[in-house]
């Protein structure tokens, strides 16, 4: 999770909604080599973190221990 108050991150990802002054809660999947590897754009609230644990899993990221 990020926290972009100064709204530095939001806007080169494209992701900021200047009329209403927030970003879009989408959930991009970086790798290592700082590549984007998946960009959710339909993050539910109720399920977001199984949904991201079955993402990371699907794209091949091993579970840490």
């Amino acid at each position: 999770m990020l926290g972009d108050p100064d709204k530095t991150a939001a806007e080169p990802y494209g992701v900021l909604m200047p009329a209403m002054g927030f970003a879009k809660r989408w959930t991009f999947y970086i790798g290592k080599d700082g590549k984007i590897l998946f960009v959710d754009k339909a993050v539910k609230v109720d399920t977001a973190g199984a949904d991201i644990a079955a993402k990371l899993a699907e794209l091949g990221i091993p579970r840490r221990k």
